[in-house]
């Protein structure tokens, strides 16, 4: 009888206090990549307006009760009002909990459809540099860079068979990198290095765990590229 009460309790309080401009979508279809701890999720979500999405935009969905997480989307089609969001469902939390659960038809609420502020730059390259957390975020670069501008870069990630999956799956300039350290970001480095950039005309884009992208940002000044040539956005520790 209490963990009824308590259930009805929480229940009440969310009509409450839920953000009053809820939306919902609807799951056209779920992806598991081999192992299943990266999730590809395909959405309708039709009161979006995605012919608005002029810089990359985030939608914060709910993941549980008072619980709310922010993902990319990317690939989106603004006529059918849908798109693709990628869960990095290695780590708990309960947004990969969220993840791991949806299947076919069910519905996704939402409340905000935000931007990240970050636009493609007027330069002749633009390099993203990820990991596995923002690989929707870089394929959302990919769609609004090409093809007024060269578009290149590498996402790093510690799966043998995902890196092969998303050679296999995607035409895209974006290369895989084997992680061979925490985090990632002597790996990226590395290829950066090998990359042979020019100092003029480049911009980096920086996405990912945060430890990565701080690191990142100060490996890449050491190399000549000034602070106007980084854009970062940090997702988790």
């Amino acid at each position: 009888m209490e963990a009824f009460t308590l259930d009805r309790l929480r229940r009440k309080a969310e009509k409450i206090f839920e953000p009053s401009q809820m939306q919902t979508g609807r799951v056209l279809e779920v992806r598991y990549w081999q192992l299943s701890t990266l999730i590809e999720i395909d959405l309708h979500l039709p009161f979006a307006d995605m012919q608005q999405w002029t810089e990359i935009p985030y939608i914060k969905f709910k993941v549980a009760s008072f619980t709310y997480r922010d993902y990319t989307p990317s690939g989106w089609d603004a006529e059918t009002c849908t798109c693709t969001i990628f869960i990095d469902a290695a780590h708990n939390g309960p947004g990969s909990t969220w993840a791991k659960q949806l299947k076919k038809n069910d519905t996704v609420s939402y409340f905000k459809i935000g931007t990240t502020h970050q636009v493609a730059e007027s330069t002749s390259a633009v390099i993203a540099l990820g990991d596995e957390s923002s690989l929707g975020h870089m394929l959302a670069l990919q769609q609004m860079v090409m093809p007024a501008a060269r578009f290149s870069g590498a996402v790093v990630m510690g799966n043998d068979d995902h890196r092969s999956q998303f050679s296999e799956f995607f035409r895209s300039p974006l290369q895989t990198v084997k992680r061979d350290d925490a985090y990632g970001h002597h790996s990226l480095i590395q290829w950066v290095i090998g990359q042979q950039y020019t100092l003029e005309n480049t911009v980096f884009y920086l996405t990912g765990n945060n430890i990565m992208v701080s690191q990142m940002k100060k490996l890449l000044k050491l190399q000549g590229y000034n602070s106007c040539q980084i854009n970062a956005k940090g997702f988790w520790s």
